[in-house]
């Protein structure tokens, strides 16, 4: 069981920046597939990022393209989401989740995912 928990949201400024944090139970395998997900209040859960098990593959939502990278150390056991050029449009709550299966070394996709943390809740505004 991989227990995940999520740290660093908060309340930001438009044009502000915020680094989210998630931190696995223990030392997150190179075969893991993680993600950052978001879910605004009356809107449906989007993927917004993810990165396989080694960092072959990253993937980001079209609308945070260019604002948001994400990185792992494996070593450490913790997956971030550093988010600049915030705006009101990112306020949600951001999940971090996380697969392992035959492909999630080098391929991860914003769908379903097994292990999820319990959120952290991230507001831009002025």
């Amino acid at each position: 069981q991989l227990r995940l928990v999520e740290s660093g949201g908060g309340l930001v400024q438009p044009g502000g920046s915020l680094r989210l944090s998630c931190q696995a139970s223990g030392k997150i395998l190179d075969h893991f597939a993680a993600a950052w997900f978001r879910q605004a209040p009356g809107k449906e859960r989007e993927g917004v990022s993810c990165i396989s098990g080694t960092g072959l593959t990253i993937n980001y939502l079209d609308a945070v393209k260019g604002r948001f990278t994400i990185l792992r150390d494996n070593e450490k056991g913790t997956v971030y989401l550093q988010m600049d050029d915030l705006n009101p449009e990112d306020t949600a709550v951001y999940y971090c989740a996380a697969e392992i299966a035959s492909y999630t070394r080098n391929y991860c996709h914003l769908r379903d995912y097994t292990y999820w943390g319990q959120g952290t809740q991230v507001t831009v505004s002025s």
